[in-house]
């Protein structure tokens, strides 16, 4: 894949009058014809608007700069002012805008007699930019000094002539935002901001440096005390570089940088090649100051915070990795004291290895480590290596032991990074021991190696790591001694390509294996092919065997990974794969299910074709090399594997242009008929993806076939075109014929995802252009469609309401009134029916009417057959022809679903059970968030009238929740209500309890009740007036009046906790979706949501996460929350992205308190409490700090371990939160790796937790206790508890 690199954007320079009109009058002066000519093309350049222009402009006066002499010219005020003018123009500018990089040139073209001139002016320029105290340009300086150095010679001049002012602005830079780091606690986009721009200066300073070696040396040579100005801002430097390394709250890529940059300066202080900057940096990595060091004093009380021994264990990572990258190490013999410090190195990082717990610091120390090693052997590369170095380099010594120790305890590490980099060490001291060993010629005969290979050999395989080392080996020793020491390795290897996580490994050290014993045959047998028959002994003759008699799932991943790097190692193997299979006996048969000699030969075309071994000449393939009743009757097979590589032998080719043959067609005719009601969905995805490569060939080849006869006229391509049109139009109106009413959700699924392949690679066109297939759409076929939408199964739903979309208008026919006002009205009545299903279909109806402009129209019909004085208000024609029809359509519907709610609310409010009977809530809640899902509310053209909807969205949300909250906030939610004896909530449970619970009996729960309407009637006649009109005519979902309703207290459960689901899900929409509105601030911006509403939303769900105890509701309330907290995270309020950090707090605080008056839910499992934290956390940027993570799992373990008070019902209330809570936070998947250093705490407080006198602490602790194990070790990897699988180290 190409990728197109981005252009940089051009902007033109945009002055304010009077900076314009300054530089206009100064280049007004008089002056020679040549000054006033530039004057003037640099007034142009000024005045123009165009960018490009500008740039032309610029690069014309450097054009005249360059032909301009002394003698001609003087150099008077005028010329001075075009220098100025393009100085102050350099300094401006961004530095990614190519306009800069023409100023440069142009100030660079310049002849030698005016470039001391072009040096002063831009360094005042640059100077005055950096006196500057405005915290806004830091970025901006930073960005101009580093392009200063990027091939600019002027520029670099003006920085060695600026040098202690630029060090300052860095100095004084960095303190800034060291300052600034610290008010950022919770605002991740801002500290992220914050992050970049440290490490851009921690750079650009380094930069600066690094290209001031020669003027800093003579400075501190020169220098007559400590006290001088660079003395003093190099001082002031280091002391910022400390404070970012032993500062946690800074990412590592900064500290990390930080840790070079103060290995640079004492290299530049002390000199390049002093052997006292060996001796300092390793007093740095050990904490202890080295008295025989001539380091100035002023150097080690700057790198003071560096000595301290609480600084932070990784704090001598990050020098290390300084010590590494900054210090020559290559092509040179080291000195005893860098030697020692090569050494130390090493046993630096691992003594950090076992105190790091952070899985993004153990991922630095193996790269540093790595680093080291690649270090290592540059040094012992040498004509000379030191003996010291040889002695403790050499395979066998203490510190290569400990490094080995070091690979076999990471080579299984979670993260990928890791393990590379353990195969990269482990490589590169094999390449140590080969530089300091005496076995140089022959690496086999070496008794290290060799036991080092008997040793990895004889561990077990279900060990990844095994694989990566011995691939090492193969590359140092080459395969034929692998094969002596172990001659079944090739038909071992093959027999674990059956299990998926080990499938990669294996086949990754069977391609290192092969394609080494081949070279090593080729270079044995230099006479052409005498060495492929003892090759194909080896790897073609097991695999052949296992693809014939192993189990279909055991040679499924040998297709996936193994056979096509065989086929592309030696392609002519291909003759005798076939051979074989071919003269195989059809009786060999293996295991139960083993694909036979048939399905191996599918299987090895299949590969081969894909790959491009096998050409696709249709005589050779179809008529010779694969019989056609062979591929018939490998079509229609009894195991779907075996079907499937023969689908992939007609579907795949190297070539995406290569043309289908009327024998492929007629395969594909037999196929397709007896595979679409395949059960099993791994099939069903196969098929699916094999016959989309199929149409992409059809498309791609079509396409080139109409080039070619478009430029020259052909009957053949014409021919095979026509065969095309024909192909697809039978494969259309077979996929149409499936969906017959009562047709299989199988059948459903497979036609309608073939069909979206259609439309997408073909569209159902009309017209002339392509193939028409349009054509062979019929209004039947489009009602087969329609009637899917009443499918039970979601995903059918989904997938004909996109195929309805792009079907043709005619066939769906969905611009008649008549049609689509009959479906809106179907739409409106399945809303609010009480089957959960309705409202899905009336959702996924709605969606697909949206995009019809009659639907307004449609919309007052329908309204007006209900004889209901109530419509959506009319926008006026401003308005409407500046909207688009989608938001015009959506915001109506959701208007109208609107007042319908309202009603049914007002009914809710009076009687629960009538509502739950007749118009439940949570259908048209869940139209409403389908329908809003449609809009890109990113160009919403309607503000004001959607400011008011999602304003009233959330009182009728807030109102919703009021309604239903009673019964999912009940201490016992499912099905049986009894008597509530908080206050706060016994009137309206009460309420519900009136209608719904007989006051005699409890036969109630196991036999419904009817419930008289006239009673309800009764009741709402108490009601306001306006409020009951025309109630009955709207939310009667029933029947006729006076018709009985039959309800249980299950029905009631679930029409609130349905409720509680919409709600939480519509609220964390609009949150997500809506653009933020902050009137007070950016009273221009285009928002619709308020910061105060962002706020109450917040304060809703916290509520009902922390107080719910049905768990059906706390758990979609968790889902609309975490769609809130990630709109926090990413918003531009600096309000807003505080929230988290500060619910946070306070819900620790309230699990802490163990108040009696408290609303926390106490479950056993604490219901919602861990929900609320986990989404709080899980917000939390990755790539941060972690300090909410950090403070959370500090608090969380300190409470869930004994106190040494006695353990009552009540004082382990905290305790039993904290457990529930930590058990939820590791089994949390989008915390990652950044949970694990908490994982020992989390196991203390597991295991002490049994001691508990108390019942709900010792099952709370059971219950960390599994979830940590599973943390740990994770899943179980074999069905046999024993199994060597389910362990975590050999033995």
């Amino acid at each position: 894949m190409v990728v197109k690199k981005k252009t940089p954007k051009v902007e033109a320079v945009a002055l304010d009058d009077v900076k314009l009109k300054s530089l206009t009058d100064s280049l007004s002066v008089e002056g020679d014809s040549r000054s006033i000519e530039l004057a003037q093309v640099l007034k142009d350049s000024l005045s123009s608007s165009d960018p490009v222009e500008q740039i032309q402009l610029i690069s014309k006066a450097g054009f005249m700069l360059e032909q301009m002499s002394e003698d001609e010219s003087s150099t008077g005020p005028l010329l001075h002012a075009c220098l100025s003018t393009l100085a102050f123009l350099y300094t401006t500018l961004p530095a990614k805008n190519p306009l800069k990089r023409a100023v440069a040139s142009a100030l660079g073209s310049g002849p030698d007699w005016l470039q001391e001139k072009t040096v002063g002016w831009l360094s005042e320029c640059l100077s005055s930019s950096l006196s500057s105290t405005n915290t806004d340009h830091f970025s901006h300086l930073t960005d101009s000094i580093t392009s200063c150095l990027d091939g600019f010679k002027i520029g670099e001049k003006c920085v060695h002539r600026l040098l202690t002012e630029v060090l300052q602005f860095f100095q004084r830079t960095l303190n800034y935002y060291v300052e600034q780091n610290r008010g950022l606690a919770g605002r991740h986009v801002a500290q992220a901001q914050l992050m970049q721009s440290c490490l851009a200066v921690v750079k650009a300073s380094m930069l600066v440096v690094q290209r001031s070696q020669e003027p800093i040396s003579t400075a501190v040579l020169s220098a007559s005390s400590d006290q001088s100005d660079l003395h003093q801002v190099l001082s002031g430097l280091l002391n910022c570089y400390t404070c970012i390394l032993t500062d946690e709250e800074f990412v590592q890529t900064v500290q990390s940088t930080a840790g070079m940059a103060v290995v640079l300066f004492i290299r530049s202080i002390m000199g390049n090649g002093n052997d006292d900057v060996p001796v300092i940096v390793a007093g740095l990595l050990q904490c202890s100051v080295d008295a025989g060091s001539t380091a100035p004093q002023w150097l080690k009380q700057s790198c003071a915070g560096l000595y301290e021994s609480s600084r932070p264990a990784a704090v001598a990572l990050y020098l290390s990795h300084g010590a590494l990258a900054m210090l020559s190490w290559r092509g040179k013999t080291l000195g005893p004291q860098a030697e020692k410090l090569l050494l130390l190195i090493p046993e630096v990082l691992l003594s950090l290895d076992t105190r790091v717990k952070e899985s993004s610091t153990v991922m630095v120390v193996a790269r540093v480590l790595t680093l080291w090693s690649g270090a290592a052997v540059d040094c012992v590369q040498v004509d000379t290596c030191p003996p010291l170095l040889h002695s403790s380099l050499v395979g066998g010594s203490h510190l290569i032991a400990r490094l080995h120790h070091h690979i076999y305890a990471h080579w299984e590490h979670p993260l990928d990074g890791v393990r590379h980099q353990t195969r990269s060490l482990f490589q590169n001291l094999l390449t140590l021991h080969q530089h300091c060993s005496d076995h140089k010629s022959d690496p086999t005969s070496d008794p290290y190696i060799s036991q080092l290979t008997r040793d990895l050999l004889a561990l077990e395989w279900h060990m990844k790591g095994k694989y990566g080392t011995l691939a090492c080996l193969v590359e140092h020793l080459g395969a034929e001694y692998l094969l002596k020491l172990d001659g079944g390795l090739p038909s071992r290897l093959l027999g674990l390509m059956g299990d998926q996580t080990l499938a990669p490994y294996s086949s990754d050290l069977l391609e290192k294996l092969f394609v080494s014993h081949k070279a090593q045959l080729c270079a044995r047998f230099r006479d052409g092919n005498a060495w492929i028959d003892g090759w194909h002994e080896v790897w073609v003759t097991p695999l052949l065997q296992v693809l014939c008699t192993a189990r279909l799932d055991q040679t499924t991943y040998i297709l996936d990974y193994f056979l096509p790097k065989l086929l592309r190692c030696n392609p002519s193997s291909l003759s005798h794969m076939v051979q074989a299979l071919q003269e195989m006996p059809s009786c060999t048969e293996g295991a139960a299910g083993s694909r036979g000699a048939l399905g191996a030969l599918m299987t090895c075309l299949r590969a081969a074709r894909s790959q491009g071994v096998l050409k696709s000449v249709e005589e050779e393939l179809w008529g010779g090399l694969v019989p056609l009743p062979l591929m018939r009757q490998a079509l229609v097979h009894k195991h779907d594997q075996v079907r499937m590589d023969a689908l992939g032998l007609l579907c795949e080719s190297h070539r995406s242009t290569e043309q289908l043959s009327r024998q492929e067609m007629e395969l594909i005719r037999h196929f397709l008929p007896f595979n679409l009601n395949s059960q099993s969905p791994g099939v069903r995805q196969q098929t699916v993806s094999l016959l989309k490569k199929l149409l992409c060939r059809v498309k791609d080849s079509a396409q080139l076939l109409q080039k070619r006869k478009d430029q020259r006229e052909n009957d053949k391509d014409q021919q095979v075109l026509n065969m095309y049109q024909e192909f697809l139009c039978w494969f259309c109106e077979t996929l149409f014929q499936v969906l017959h009413p009562g047709a299989s959700f199988s059948r459903c699924l497979m036609a309608l995802h073939l069909l979206l392949l259609i439309a997408e690679h073909f569209t159902f066109n009309t017209g002339s252009v392509g193939f028409a297939l349009g054509e062979s759409v019929s209004v039947s076929h489009a009602k087969a469609v329609l009637y899917c939408l009443a499918s039970n199964f979601l995903e059918v739903k989904q997938l004909a309401c996109n195929l309805l979309q792009k079907l043709p208008p005619a066939a769906v026919r969905l611009q008649e009134p008549e049609t689509l006002q009959s479906l809106l009205q179907v739409a409106l009545d399945l809303s609010t029916s009480t089957k959960p299903f309705d409202s899905v279909t009336a959702a996924h109806l709605l969606n697909l009417l949206l995009y019809q402009p009659g639907l307004q129209d449609a919309l007052l019909g329908c309204i007006q057959k209900q004889y209901i004085p109530l419509w959506p208000p009319v926008l006026n024609q401003s308005q409407a022809s500046e909207a688009s029809t989608l938001e015009q359509n959506t915001l109506a519907v959701v208007q109208w679903l609107m007042i319908c709610l309202k009603e049914e609310i007002l009914k809710a409010e009076s009687s629960l059970l009538q509502a739950a009977a007749s118009c439940p809530l949570y259908g048209r809640a869940h139209c409403i968030t389908a329908v809003l899902q449609q809009l890109n509310t990113g160009s919403l053209v309607l503000l004001s009238q959607w400011r008011a909807v999602v304003s009233e969205l959330i009182g009728l949300c807030y109102r919703m929740s009021d309604v239903v909250s009673p019964v999912v906030q009940s201490s016992s939610p499912e099905g049986l209500i009894p008597m509530d004896t908080e206050s706060e909530t016994s009137a309206d449970l009460q309420k519900i309890l009136q209608e719904i619970q007989p006051r005699d009996t409890n036969d109630f729960f196991t036999s419904a009740r009817e419930l008289d309407p006239s009673d309800t009637d009764h009741n709402s006649e108490q009601k306001e007036p306006e409020n009951t009109v025309h109630k009955r005519q709207i939310c009667n979902a029933g029947g006729s009046d006076g018709e009985a309703y039959r309800v249980t207290a299950q029905m009631v459960l679930v029409c609130c906790w349905r409720t509680m689901k919409e709600v939480s899900m519509l609220l964390g929409h609009l949150c997500q979706s809506m653009t933020l509105y902050c009137p007070l601030t950016h009273p221009d911006s285009r928002g619709v949501i308020t910061e105060d509403q962002v706020e109450g939303v917040g304060k809703y769900f916290r509520e009902q996460l922390l107080q719910s105890r049905h768990r059906g509701a706390f758990e979609l309330a968790y889902v609309g929350f975490v769609r809130l907290t990630e709109m926090l995270c990413r918003s531009g309020s600096a309000m807003l992205q505080q929230l988290p950090a500060h619910w946070l707090k306070e819900v620790l605080e309230e699990v802490k308190s163990s108040d009696p008056s408290s609303k926390l839910c106490a479950t056993r499992r604490s219901a919602g409490i861990p929900f609320y934290i986990q989404a709080l956390l899980s917000s939390e940027p990755k790539s941060s700090s972690c300090g909410l993570l950090k403070m959370t799992m500090r608090s969380l373990t300190a409470l869930a371990m004994p106190s040494n008070d006695g353990a009552t019902e009540s004082s382990t209330v905290p305790q039993v939160h904290a457990l529930n809570i930590l058990r939820a936070l590791y089994r949390d998947t989008r915390l990652g790796e950044n949970i694990v250093p908490f994982v020992s705490e989390g196991m203390q407080a597991a295991i002490l937790g049994f001691t508990s006198p108390v019942w709900a602490v010792r099952n709370s602790s059971t219950l960390l206790f599994s979830t940590l194990i599973t943390r740990i070790f994770g899943v179980k990897k074999g069905k046999d508890e024993h199994s060597k699988k389910n362990r975590l180290l050999p033995g």
